[in-house]
């Protein structure tokens, strides 16, 4: 057990050094780039990433937890695996560059063909990683993935600011995505060479195939709960509105990517060693639930209060209409935070068929949110508004089902880790709203950071004398004592 939680506190830790160290400097070059393009140029390129996203799902075909789940695959398997996935990225890297022509006509625009051939290249490279970055997280080397994450980060913000300010327009947003999957390429087989061969045999990796098969069912269906907004907004309401969009949603993840893929990706390749104790896996399960309820929620809060200031101060006055649709979409981060850890949940123990019902059910609420939003009520902020009630009801459908069905227990176990971060959240409102009153200036930053003196402080007290004390001081001591 000891040793279980030193590997977690240790995968939690790496993680956390890259991933907040990726997020000062994702924030940084965002906000230079903002103010070099144009919304429409945002937007564009969003539409070119959501269908690469899509591919590189296909390109994975759920190899990626299989691979973590499955530890008795031997090198021979694993070469197996990785000569499929080669062909496989080859193949959806010729259908994406010749397809390109197609897509930019659907969008009537015209700029997105030489895009999406460009972005042909990260296709086949992310497709062929696909096994050697997986075996990175088998083998637990978060150390070595967060140095990967931050060199990667500092180099490709650094071309694409460069590339920016020497004109290069719309194509300084590619120069990113290329160069880290070709960097992450060349350090994920450097590390694991895995043998390409033309002919090869799937008929011993039969047994993996059901638990691989339900993964990329979930991972399919949950791109298209998550990405048909982008699809619809682009399409029907337009470039610019969906530039003002995609900016509101992606600083909005920004905290959910740099707290949750602090965790997550630890979560799975830890805990399954011990997939098969249930009752584990619940303490595991309320224990993080309870965490990023304390962190969501008030966050949520803070956002929301906070969302003029961020939004001028990141990226400038031309970006003020995607201030509405960021302050909905703020008060879903709480949610979305905890739901993010129930995948891993899912995949842990096993039941990968679970998830993918979850996922089902999420799309088809998700997706018909965002026809209302788009085609109903015609406006970037009804879309936002349908999500935050259909983030919620899966939400309760996703947790319902898996205490349900995984832990045999009732739902109100893990409705009780709830009611005190929702309860904190709650006063922080009522002082933050207090704030409006003050924060008159026209100065955002002053604004930004009064509104932060009264935020900070207030959920420290309520933290410490909320019921929070012990917990801190035992993680105190154990440092002490580590040192």
């Amino acid at each position: 057990m000891n040793d279980l939680r030193k590997q977690l506190l240790s995968g939690v830790f790496f993680t956390a050094v890259a991933k907040y160290a990726n997020l000062v400097i994702s924030l940084l070059v965002t906000a230079v780039l903002a103010r070099l393009l144009a919304p429409d140029q945002f937007g564009v390129v969003a539409i070119a990433t959501v269908a690469i996203a899509f591919l590189n799902l296909i390109a994975d075909i759920g190899l990626s937890a299989t691979v973590i789940q499955h530890k008795d695959l031997d090198r021979n398997a694993l070469s197996a695996l990785f000569s499929l996935s080669v062909y496989i990225a080859l193949i959806l890297a010729l259908i994406f560059f010749f397809c390109a022509g197609v897509f930019a006509d659907w969008y009537d625009q015209p700029i997105l063909r030489p895009i999406c051939q460009l972005l042909a290249i990260s296709l086949f490279l992310s497709g062929i990683t696909v096994v050697p970055n997986a075996l990175f997280f088998r083998e637990r080397m978060f150390k070595a993935i967060a140095l990967r994450s931050l060199i990667i980060q500092l180099v490709g913000g650094a071309v694409s600011i460069v590339a920016a300010f020497n004109g290069m327009g719309v194509y300084a947003l590619l120069v990113n995505p290329i160069f880290s999957s070709l960097l992450i390429f060349v350090i994920s087989y450097a590390r694991f060479p895995l043998k390409f061969t033309f002919r090869f045999s799937l008929q011993p990796l039969r047994h993996i195939f059901s638990y691989s098969l339900y993964q990329f069912l979930f991972n399919i269906i949950n791109y298209f709960s998550r990405n048909a907004d982008t699809l619809l907004i682009g399409k029907y309401l337009g470039m610019v509105p969906l530039g003002y969009y995609d900016k509101s949603y992606r600083l909005m993840s920004l905290p959910l990517q740099n707290i949750t893929q602090v965790i997550t990706p630890v979560i799975h390749p830890i805990l399954s060693l011990h997939g098969q104790d249930r009752q584990y896996l619940n303490r595991v399960n309320l224990k993080l639930v309870s965490f990023l309820a304390l962190i969501g929620f008030p966050l949520s809060v803070f956002l929301y209060f906070s969302s003029a200031e961020l939004i001028l101060l990141f990226f400038g006055a031309q970006w003020e209409l995607a201030i509405p649709a960021f302050k909905i979409l703020s008060l879903s981060v709480g949610i979305q935070l905890i739901l993010s850890s129930s995948g891993s949940i899912f995949q842990t123990a096993g039941d990968t068929r679970s998830l993918f019902i979850c996922g089902l059910f999420s799309a088809v609420v998700n997706v018909t949110g965002i026809l209302l939003g788009v085609f109903h009520f015609g406006s970037i902020e009804a879309v936002a508004q349908c999500l935050l009630i259909t983030f919620t009801i899966n939400f309760i459908q996703t947790y319902w089902l898996m205490y349900s069905v995984i832990f045999k227990e009732s739902i109100l176990v893990f409705a009780a880790c709830l009611w005190k971060p929702l309860l904190f959240s709650g006063i922080l409102a009522v002082l933050l709203y207090g704030t409006n009153s003050v924060c008159t200036s026209e100065h955002q930053l002053y604004n930004f950071m009064f509104k932060s003196l009264v935020f900070i402080p207030s959920f420290a007290l309520l933290v410490w004398f909320g019921g929070y004390k012990a917990d801190i001081m035992q993680f105190v001591n154990r440092k002490k004592n580590k040192n």
